[in-house]
């Protein structure tokens, strides 16, 4: 579905992935950035910890539209607008993985994942900023790994980007796609925006009454 000359989109977040993923999709959008402590938030379950992060990341927002006049341009217009933020999480041996934080912690996770399997846990939200309604869901994946050499995770380290990823996941990086064994789900929703469920969510908020 392309982008409507009556619908305007912004992305809430600064993942380069999921700037790929929504121009993939065919949207024209701005960019925006939430810029929240994520370790405020806490939640037991992954699912309602990527959802309550959606939220935050959301809320976040809006206050910065309010502030910078945009909320005002937005509401004096006759076009709808979506903001969509998402948040992801990668879970390990039961325990939930976000971005690690030091060297150390990013070979721990990425050793931890050659010749076993990790499950990705991805939220998307999509707010109407006129109207303030909301619809969110959330999308799972399994990635299967084959061994993965410690070379190549000094590699991944080194060179940085695993720092900017849930669980310092990156499956579709060159150095670990020929190391994937198996996905059980998508390639996009693994890279934390999955394609079916944000369109879903576009056009219900485009349906409201």
């Amino acid at each position: 579905m392309a982008a409507s000359s009556a619908l305007r989109l912004i992305l809430g977040s600064s993942s380069a992935s999921r700037r790929q993923i929504l121009a993939e999709m065919g949207y024209q959008f701005k960019l925006l950035s939430a810029d929240i402590d994520e370790k405020e938030i806490r939640k037991e379950k992954p699912e309602e910890l990527v959802v309550a992060l959606a939220h935050a990341k959301a809320d976040a927002i809006l206050d910065k539209m309010r502030n910078n006049g945009m909320m005002k341009e937005i509401v004096d217009s006759q076009e709808t607008t979506l903001l969509i933020t998402a948040d992801q999480v990668v879970v390990h041996d039961g325990v939930i993985r976000e971005k690690p934080t030091t060297p150390e912690e990013a070979r721990k996770f990425i050793q931890g994942y050659s010749q076993s399997h990790a499950a990705t846990i991805g939220s998307v939200l999509v707010t109407n900023v006129k109207t303030g309604t909301r619809r969110e869901g959330w999308d799972k994946s399994e990635v299967y790994f084959h061994k993965i050499p410690n070379e190549v995770v000094e590699s991944l380290i080194e060179e940085g980007n695993v720092f900017y990823v849930a669980g310092g996941l990156l499956v579709e990086h060159p150095l670990t796609s020929p190391l994937v064994e198996a996905i059980v789900g998508t390639i996009d929703s693994v890279m934390g925006l999955p394609k079916a469920l944000t369109e879903q969510l576009i056009k219900d908020s485009l349906q409201e009454p």
